[in-house]
């Protein structure tokens, strides 16, 4: 666990981002920007200790924020279903800005996403870090992979002209007491409703908050000049038709799934763990556990399996 440290994280009321306040801010100086557009999400990160200002960091003032940060987690972005302007700005004019108000701190962590990767006809394939990127036409969230592409590649040019060590990790799907895609498929189960997807199989690999918390500062000891990138994603490719087969065991109900393909949107979104594992060991929580764990929490009387 770090300790003793000055850390910045940008949205810090995100469902990844919370998870790492939570853990950090009690042995920690821990400072979170966002926009803040609901109050009660601010009071939420307050409470646990953080010190929080209202900025948006897309605009490039930051007002009375400190530049003195050892680490910088940056999470934020934005997920716009169409305003591919808007992501540009938010997610790679914002992230330069962000590094460069922050370049005097000893380790950058930006998130990105094993969406960046070009779409594979095998939905089974694990993205190596080295694979070609592209356009992943996620539904809901269609300038998101183009955007973040742009963003790694300004981050990149910080870590350079900054001199600055920075991670560029792509995050896969990753869950835990804030939700998550296997914790919103459990809930649409426990409420009767069909999980919806775009392929059979759907593929992902899934992590838990813990292992996220537990894989943090491994990945910030290996911060580099140029960046090093990494997928931050689970030991293991599951389809959602997987945990959803396990979730109606752990509920004692049939679930059911709607297929919607979506064409031209990636069919897969694994990401090959090997080098991420070579840094921070093997993860802790196994998929099954974790789901188990999230049903046992929020649905204690109804777990049977």
């Amino acid at each position: 666990m770090i300790k003793g440290e000055k850390i910045l994280i940008t949205g810090p009321a995100g469902r990844i981002a919370s998870a790492l306040c939570e853990a950090l801010a009690p042995h920690n100086e821990v400072w979170g920007i966002a926009r803040f557009s609901d109050p009660a999400s601010r009071e939420r990160i307050d409470a646990l200790g953080v010190t929080t200002r209202k900025i948006d960091y897309s605009t490039g003032e930051f007002g009375d924020l400190p530049k003195d940060f050892t680490y910088l987690l940056h999470l934020a972005a934005d997920f716009s279903a169409t305003d591919y302007e808007r992501a540009i700005t938010v997610n790679a004019e914002g992230t330069g800005l962000l590094l460069e108000h922050c370049r005097s701190a000893r380790t950058a962590l930006v998130m990105s996403t094993v969406t960046t990767y070009k779409p594979h006809p095998d939905p089974w394939h694990g993205f190596e870090e080295g694979d070609p990127l592209g356009d992943a036409a996620v539904p809901g969230q269609a300038p998101y992979s183009i955007s973040k592409i742009a963003e790694e590649a300004v981050a990149r040019y910080c870590a350079r002209s900054f001199n600055l060590p920075i991670t560029i990790a792509r995050m896969g799907a990753a869950y835990g007491q804030q939700g998550g895609m296997p914790v919103w498929h459990l809930q649409a189960i426990a409420a009767g409703q069909p999980v919806k997807t775009r392929w059979d199989p759907m593929t992902y690999s899934p992590i838990h908050d813990d292992d996220i918390v537990d894989q943090l500062e491994p990945l910030l000891g290996v911060a580099s000049v140029p960046a090093t990138i990494v997928n931050w994603c689970g030991d293991e490719a599951v389809s959602v038709q997987q945990w959803t087969a396990w979730i109606g065991e752990l509920l004692g109900v049939e679930p059911k799934i709607e297929i919607e393909v979506v064409p031209g949107a990636s069919v897969g979104s694994v990401g090959d763990p090997r080098k991420r594992i070579s840094i921070t060991g093997p993860c802790k929580v196994h998929w099954k556990q974790g789901v188990r764990r999230m049903a046992e929490q929020l649905y204690p009387d109804r777990v049977v399996g």
